[in-house]
């Protein structure tokens, strides 16, 4: 009986903290700036909690009988959370008062949980030895869900089918405690059906769960979703509306299937075709293999290394029929080495030197990305540059998102490089900017004479032109981007806060 119980505890504080790890994510899915969101949901929950443990104090009598009943609504809220965010996201306004009302709601129903059971406990066992065990199933629990969470559930379940199978462990634990503490309650019948009726609704909920998130992801998008999966790290979909396929993470466009060549060969050529005799090039980011697509027009290449934090973009890309057709098959070449790593720590763990290297990051839309546009960062990408190597580094808008673009000029310069801006117009994005980036003590860098056989959009005559900026996009005031202090986060968020008005 005692271990039965304590298996109790350990289970609902893994579904506690499951529902607050899904609400964290999602809001930093939908919303971005990631730091904000958890800081905020945490703060939140815990302060729930602490409003739901004070309310036990008023619940004098009947207490498995309220116990069951938290348990149930705990498992109904919390198993539906997600779908719930996800619907308010597509089809509403609401989303932020959904996610902060449902976050208190689950908290103080979990706050009331534990010092309800540690109620109940106290007449069958010592009571030092009830706060001891329970709170140490408790931790243990928390901790179980926390290494759960990112191995398994998310990459495995998505969020939706998560929020529901935990909230069917509230329930059977519900259930249970029906049988546990029959002696306590008198009649169960009620009670049991109660269980029975929240545990049909649960199995219904995670029966359509993928119609509920299909529902969601195309009330988002304008045209049909094709894919669409939540990893640790992002949220990936593909959309498809005739002949163009459009890739988005975490809502973020990243391209167009109709118009990437642009971007892809103005990230790549101007740089790479400058470096005479460039053998090895390292790849930050750029999982989706269209850049690698490029660089492999050159022959002389000898190797070339993609580093990308998300297994699932380098599977998808690579063994996805229309997605390996898109970039050439470029990450089953053999001379590509595909590594699913964080760039920052990759980096710092590596002295390989490089040719030509190639950052292709998202943009920094919150504090996660936002230290891979850091001055810690440049310095250790200039580290692996060779002498004569050259750097590229995709920047945002230099026309929407002009002070973010330009910071990241700053922090470039502050981190011992030199920085050389261009912009190419991408129809998809509209002006698009980015830096090639040497260290000091290389010669100047000059648009390259030739380009490869074969480009759909760059010619050697219009390179120069890449170099020269209008009015309207011409450098502004903006500090570097440091590790301790992201301006650019900041900044990024204000300057597309301003287009949005």
């Amino acid at each position: 009986m005692p271990i039965v119980l304590f298996v109790s505890v350990f289970l609902i504080a893994a579904c506690g903290l499951v529902y607050e790890l899904i609400a964290g994510t999602l809001a930093s899915y939908l919303l971005g700036d990631s730091i904000f969101q958890f800081s905020t949901v945490i703060g939140c929950y815990l302060f729930a909690m602490g409003i739901g443990s004070g309310m036990s104090r008023f619940i004098a009598r009947g207490l498995v009988a309220r116990f069951i009943a938290v348990e149930l609504m705990v498992g109904l809220l919390g198993g539906f959370s997600s779908s719930i965010m996800f619907l308010a996201f597509a089809y509403t306004q609401a989303f932020r008062l959904a996610l902060y009302a449902l976050v208190i709601g689950i908290g103080a129903l979990v706050g009331l949980e534990i010092p309800l059971l540690m109620r109940i406990l106290r007449d069958r066992f010592n009571f030092k030895d009830v706060v001891a065990h329970v709170l140490t199933f408790d931790y243990l629990g928390a901790l179980g869900a926390s290494l759960l969470f990112p191995v398994w559930l998310v990459p495995k379940m998505g969020l939706v089918r998560a929020a529901l199978a935990f909230g069917i462990v509230n329930a059977a634990v519900a259930l249970w405690s029906t049988f546990i503490f029959k002696d306590q309650i008198g009649h169960t019948g009620g009670l049991r059906a109660s269980c029975a009726v929240v545990l049909a609704m649960l199995g219904a909920g995670t029966v359509f769960a993928d119609r509920i998130s299909s529902a969601a992801d195309n009330s988002l998008y304008s045209d049909e979703v094709i894919f669409s999966r939540a990893t640790p790290y992002q949220r990936i979909v593909l959309t498809r509306w005739k002949d163009d396929v459009r890739l988005f993470l975490s809502g973020h466009l990243q391209f167009s299937s109709r118009d990437e060549y642009r971007y892809h060969e103005a990230l790549v050529h101007p740089g790479l075709s400058a470096v005479p005799g460039a053998r090895r090039v390292l790849v930050l980011g750029g999982g989706d293999g269209l850049a690698v697509r490029e660089l492999l027009r050159y022959p002389n290449l000898e190797s070339i290394t993609l580093v990308d934090l998300d297994p699932e973009m380098t599977h998808l890309f690579s063994t996805h029929p229309y997605l390996k057709q898109l970039n050439g098959g470029s990450l089953l070449s053999p001379k590509v080495h595909v590594i699913n790593a964080d760039a920052f720590v990759w980096l710092g763990d590596h002295s390989d030197y490089y040719d030509f290297i190639v950052v292709d990051f998202p943009d920094p839309t919150n504090y996660s990305l936002g230290k891979l546009y850091t001055t810690a960062f440049y310095r250790l990408m200039g580290r692996h540059l060779t002498h004569n190597g050259l750097a590229v580094i995709q920047s945002t808008s230099p026309l929407f998102a002009r002070q973010s673009y330009w910071c990241i000029a700053e922090t470039l310069k502050q981190a011992g490089l030199r920085a050389y801006p261009y912009h190419v117009y991408v129809p998809s994005f509209g002006e698009w900017g980015y830096m090639i980036a040497s260290a000091e003590e290389r010669g100047v860098y000059a648009p390259p004479e030739s380009l490869p056989p074969g480009l759909r959009f760059l010619t050697v005559a219009g390179l120069r032109e890449l170099f020269d900026f209008p009015t309207d996009m011409r450098p502004v005031q903006a500090e570097a981007n440091r590790l301790n202090d992201q301006v650019l986060v900041r900044y990024y968020d204000r300057d597309w806060a301003d287009i949005a008005r």
